[in-house]
């Protein structure tokens, strides 16, 4: 792999999605290629005497995607993970291509209308705005924001996490969904190469970078 220098910060993080382009967050199937992989030890998640847990590159989310230099979703197998600015386009371009489209009327329209007129939404309140309400709602409406972020039409915008009474936060964080239009502009979501030169170009930066994984692993990883 082409970045092996260790990491122990959110800077050092982004410095690392810049160089590769594409990271995962947690395991898709490519060993040492996520970023819970590449921090340091100390970075990852303990589970604390108490019966709370400490994770610090988790909590480094919310500023490397407010840094501005990569985007923030569930594009990998449905396993949330970063792009570098620099790739987004191509990716973008190369999945909406494959993607279906929207139909008019469909739920996937009805989501993304709800969204784009209120900006950002955390996800529980854009599930219940789009009616999906109720016992199994839940996983339901997940399944279809997991597919939409798929096809790229829906990137997290950051992370807000509750405070207790001394106005320390606390917990996992609430996904603020966004659709990258409206987070970084239409012309952030388009590339100057047809799909298939996308994905070549993609394919053979990632092989660069991973000589060792088989080609069809990095194909499984970004069609």
């Amino acid at each position: 792999m082409i970045y092996t220098t260790p990491i122990y910060n959110a800077s050092q993080l982004t410095d690392a999605i810049q160089q590769l382009g594409f990271l995962p967050l947690l395991d898709c199937g490519i060993k040492n290629f996520s970023a819970n992989a590449l921090v340091d030890e100390e970075c990852r998640y303990v589970a604390l005497p108490d019966g709370g847990w400490d994770w610090p590159m988790w909590k480094w989310k919310g500023a490397i995607i407010n840094d501005g230099g990569c985007v923030y979703g569930k594009f990998f197998a449905a396993k949330a993970g970063f792009i570098s600015a620099d790739w987004w386009p191509h990716f973008c371009s190369y999945r909406r291509s494959k993607s279906a489209p929207i139909e008019p009327g469909s739920i996937e329209e009805g989501i993304l209308t709800t969204l784009k007129r209120n900006g950002s939404m955390i996800t529980r309140d854009l599930r219940a705005a789009c009616g999906f309400i109720g016992p199994k709602m839940r996983s339901l409406f997940d399944r279809y924001i997991t597919h939409l972020e798929m096809d790229c039409r829906i990137v997290t915008e950051n992370f807000i996490y509750p405070t207790d009474k001394h106005g320390k936060e606390y917990g996992w964080g609430r996904a603020l969904l966004t659709t990258p239009e409206a987070l970084y502009g239409a012309h952030f979501c388009t590339s100057p190469l047809s799909p298939d030169e996308a994905f070549r170009k993609m394919l053979s930066h990632l092989c660069l970078a991973m000589p060792d994984i088989p080609t069809q692993q990095i194909e499984k990883l970004i069609r």
